[in-house]
């Protein structure tokens, strides 16, 4: 079975509740069995538009991904985050197939 993953894109506008967010979430994640892989972190935006932090969480599979964001938990902690951030989330199948 593929991984399911977050891709976050944030532009953070509060830094203090920001804070708060990044405090809620992570009984989320905890639950849901979520890993980060990438969490900030230097970066060169080479293609596109970018935001000031990118974020890459792991979860076992797409419908953990899923139930995670769905979830009571993270509701509440995006209720933080939308009051502090401006951001494009996106829940993604990984790939598990052939390569080249």
């Amino acid at each position: 079975m593929a991984k399911g993953y977050w891709i976050g894109r944030v532009d953070v506008t509060d830094m203090d509740a920001y804070k708060a967010y990044v405090a809620a979430n992570a009984e989320a994640f905890r639950a849901y069995g979520g890993r980060f892989l990438v969490r900030g972190g230097a970066f060169e935006c080479v293609e596109g538009a970018a935001r000031q932090r990118n974020v890459v969480i792991e979860f076992d599979s797409y419908d953990s991904a899923l139930a995670c964001y769905r979830s009571d938990a993270y509701a509440h902690a995006k209720s933080l985050r939308e009051k502090a951030s401006v951001s494009d989330l996106v829940v993604i199948e990984g790939y598990d197939g052939p390569q080249p």
